[in-house]
């Protein structure tokens, strides 16, 4: 089928990973199976896959330095699968860039309820660039401009100083969110909601680790402050949220 999408399995308990494709591609999609980090991180600059499946205990490198590794060129979904007794990892792992987690054990309906809703992210993208004439017109509301940042929805492309920052599908959507309410708190409470689809408990640090992860591509140390007039973009308003800064003249 020329339109499977493509998804790199990186597992090494054989029994689960082979569980895993087999379930995936009886559901249509094109797996690829790898039980060694360092060979993902190859497969994955080769391959390009829609989506990766990344466990975070591997031979040769493992999960998190995967993410780490390939990231900043990789702009695909990364779901890392994490142990009950690896919280570490789980937090290490959107530090780096994986787009969400899942616990083992695995539940298929959880996994490719996951699945569906990154590549439909990925999917409407490229639909709006190539259906969409505008896509790249800065006077449509596609885009958002901040002195020089640069925010463009149908590219999911960010520049500052006319320099591409290279974020995550998470990260670019909890950027455009708070972007959108530039001026604005917007509470962890919606942040969740909206992005996750279900209720804040509470104890949900991945929008955390998001905007920690955001502000530092969009401050950090090789971020040239004579570039921008207000680099301290996303302020955390402590028992509240966080808030997007508007342009300081």
């Amino acid at each position: 089928m020329e339109n499977q999408q493509h998804i790199l399995l990186v597992e090494d308990e054989q029994s689960l990973s082979d569980w895993i494709a087999e379930y995936l591609t009886m559901r249509g999609f094109k797996v690829t199976q790898t039980a060694r980090g360092d060979e993902a991180v190859t497969l994955i600059q080769s391959l390009n896959p829609d989506l990766v499946l990344l466990d975070g205990m591997l031979p040769g490198m493992d999960g998190v330095d995967v993410c780490k590794t390939v990231r900043p060129e990789f702009t695909n979904a990364i779901i890392m699968i994490t142990a009950r007794d690896e919280e570490a990892d789980e937090v290490l792992g959107l530090e780096m860039g994986a787009d969400d987690f899942l616990v083992k054990p695995i539940r298929a309906r959880a996994l490719l309820s996951r699945i569906k809703i990154l590549l439909n992210k990925q999917n409407q993208t490229s639909i709006a660039l190539s259906d969409d004439p505008l896509a790249n017109d800065p006077s449509n509301d596609n885009e958002l401009r901040f002195n020089k940042l640069i925010i463009n929805a149908s590219t999911r492309q960010v520049t500052l100083a006319d320099e591409q920052i290279n974020l995550s599908t998470k990260e670019f959507d909890v950027l455009w969110l708070l972007a959108n309410s530039a001026g604005q708190v917007v509470s962890r409470e919606q942040l969740v909601t909206d992005l996750r689809g279900f209720e804040y408990d509470g104890f949900d640090r991945s929008i955390d680790l998001q905007v920690s992860r955001l502000r530092k591509k969009l401050n950090g140390k090789n971020v040239d402050k004579s570039t921008d007039n207000q680099t301290d973009r996303i302020k955390t308003i402590w028992g509240k949220g966080y808030l997007f800064v508007k342009d300081v003249w």
